[in-house]
Formats: structure tokens, C-alpha cells, sequence
């Protein structure tokens, strides 16, 4: 298994790095608070082709792999990009799994950008799906619904709570009828944790990328701050400690490609490596914006200082769908089964 990037992945990275580099510079990222949507982002990230490359060439899609949408799912943490990239993939992967003349419409709508597709992952409570991650932009959203996997439109009875990621989240109430209807039965709840898979190793690639960046801005800051006339980067508590997130942050991306790299060479074992990629690089991108944010000292929490922008989504990202502990059973029961209740 070799997880380097080839030369056309690594042009992909290029042009990415590109990409993010010109249009979610920090300032963008802070002009886009509180929303976290970037629509000039989002329009660019469109025309690049990061739908069409989610899915395969009989959908009219790039057939990228999960990898190469892995190594720019990166990029965009590396970002903290304003635009909902992966929930976006994710939701088209999901629609050409299903297949069918009504997801193929639904598909077709989002590849040519008239229609923002989410998904509900978590299973609604009480007639609301709550947390929907891209909700308060999307104009559709998958939802399972008494295993029926449907396609509903967003309204403006949607509620968009703040949260410290500033995340485009929604709580929308679900029909009890209506809609289309995609999937049915056990079928339509293997299409949605599929998509849950998706979400986990993208949203690690992205989380490795917050990780990396926070070093490099606490390394930066430690190789400029003095105290004591020294560099605070010289002190072994500091640099030590930086070394160690600098680390795992290379452990997270590792396994993130390997979770990636598994979805379509080693299948049966790519739900688990999902699942531990997730809670890996969750806390690997915890740690790491942590000390980060923890070595500037006071002005790590002001808002001209970037670190505070990837320490709030280090967090954020990381739980809006599951915490790192639930990924971490979710792990155990791929592997030995799930506990009896």
C-alpha cells in the first residue's frame, strides 16, 4: 500500500491549494462569520468540478476516487473553507449509490448548480432533523424517514441555531408525508450509513488539515514570540509539545488516506477505518489548535489572531454529527459487533 500522492494527485492538490489559497484566505473566512457560507467560494468550488469529480462517469462525474477527494477534503480544512464541500459530496454520492430516474434528477439538479443537496445523518427526533450539516443553505435534503430514504425541499420554517464553528447547521422539520422517495427498508439504511462512512473519512482528511495548519501557525508564532529573551521556541515544553501535535497531525493524515484508500481496495474493513480515522483526527485537530491558541498566551483568543478560527472548528467539526467516543464505538462494533442492550 503506497499512500503517496501520484503526479496527477498531486496536481489535484496544487490546483486546490490554489484555489483555497485565493478565495478563503482568513479574512474571507472571517467576512463569512457568522453564516460559514462563502458564496463566491462556493460558486468557485463548483466550477472547479469538486461535485462532479464525487461521483462516477456514468453519472456524468469525474470518477475520482475517495482518495483523491480525501486529499481535498484536506486542503479545505487546511482552509477552513466557508462552503460545504463535503457535505455536498457526500449527499451526490449518495444519490448515484441509489440510483434510479428520480435520484438521477435530484444528481443532475446538483452537478449542473442549480440544487444544494445535503444529508440528515442523524435520524430525526420528534419530526425535526436536527444538526443537518449544510441545512441552512441547502435547498434539498435527504432525510431517512420511516425507512424510506426521501428528498425533501428546505423551507424558511428551518432553524438555524448558532454554534461556536460557525456552521451552516439547520434543524428542519420533516414531513410526514411527501417528498421523493429514493430507497425503501433495510436498503435505505445501508445507503445512509454508507454516506455516513463518506462523511467520516472526508470530515478526517479535513480535521488532519486543521491539525497541520495549527502547528504551523503555532510553530510560526514560537519562532517570532520572545520571552525572557529567547525565542519561546527554544523552551522544551514548547517545542516538544509542538512536536508531538505535529505528529499525530501526520498520524491523522496517514490514516485518513488509508481509511480512503480502503473504501475501494479493501471494502469490508472500510466502515471500521472510517470510524477510526474520525476519531483520530478529531483529536489530533483538538490538540493541536489547543496548544496552538495555548502558546500565544492571551492573544490567542483575540480575533485578529487566525489560531482561534481552526481552535473553534477543530471542535466544531468534530461533533456535529458524532463525537470522537461515539466514532470510537462505532469502531468496536465493526469490528467485534455491536453490544446487546
Amino acid at each position: 500500500m503506497d499512500l503517496r500522492p501520484s503526479d496527477e494527485q498531486q496536481l489535484l492538490i496544487d490546483s486546490f491549494a490554489a484555489l483555497y489559497a485565493k478565495e478563503s484566505s482568513p479574512e474571507r473566512v472571517r467576512a463569512a462569520e457568522p453564516s460559514g457560507f462563502d458564496p463566491r467560494l462556493w460558486e468557485q468550488l463548483v466550477a472547479q468540478g469538486s461535485l462532479a469529480m464525487a461521483v462516477d462517469e456514468e453519472h456524468d462525474g469525474w470518477g475520482a476516487t475517495p482518495l483523491d477527494l480525501a486529499l481535498v477534503a484536506q486542503q479545505h480544512g487546511r482552509a477552513i473553507g466557508s462552503a460545504p464541500l463535503i457535505e455536498t459530496q457526500v449527499a451526490a454520492r449518495l444519490l448515484a449509490r441509489a440510483g434510479g430516474t428520480e435520484a438521477d434528477a435530484v444528481l443532475r439538479g446538483a452537478l449542473d448548480g442549480d440544487r444544494l443537496v445535503a444529508v440528515a445523518l442523524r435520524t430525526p427526533t420528534g419530526g425535526v432533523a436536527e444538526l443537518v450539516p449544510a441545512g441552512a443553505v441547502a435547498t434539498d435534503v435527504l432525510v431517512l424517514r420511516d425507512q424510506q430514504l426521501v428528498v425533501v425541499p428546505t423551507g424558511d420554517d428551518r432553524v438555524i441555531p448558532e454554534n461556536v464553528g460557525c456552521m451552516p447547521l439547520a434543524d428542519l422539520p420533516v414531513p410526514t408525508s411527501g417528498g421523493t422517495v429514493l430507497s425503501e427498508g433495510p436498503a435505505a439504511a445501508r445507503l445512509l450509513d454508507a454516506a455516513l462512512d463518506d462523511w467520516l473519512v472526508l470530515t478526517a482528511a479535513a480535521l488532519s488539515g486543521i491539525a497541520q495548519r495549527s502547528v504551523e501557525i503555532g510553530v510560526a508564532y514560537a519562532a517570532e514570540r520572545q520571552a525572557f529573551g529567547q525565542k519561546i521556541g527554544s523552551f522544551q515544553a514548547v517545542g516538544h509539545r509542538l512536536a508531538d501535535c505535529a505528529t499525530r497531525a501526520a498520524g491523522a493524515d496517514l490514516l485518513a488516506r488509508e481509511a480512503a484508500w480502503s473504501a475501494t481496495e479493501d471494502p469490508d474493513r472500510s466502515p471500521e477505518l472510517a470510524a477510526m480515522a474520525f476519531a483520530f483526527a478529531a483529536t489530533a485537530a483538538r490538540d493541536a489548535s489547543d496548544w496552538s491558541l495555548h502558546f500565544h498566551g492571551g492573544y490567542g483568543f483575540m480575533l485578529e489572531y487566525d489560531i482561534q478560527l481552526y481552535y473553534r472548528r477543530a471542535r466544531a467539526w468534530a461533533n456535529v454529527v458524532m463525537s470522537p467516543a461515539a466514532a470510537a464505538r462505532r469502531v468496536a462494533d465493526r469490528r467485534y459487533g455491536p453490544v446487546a442492550s
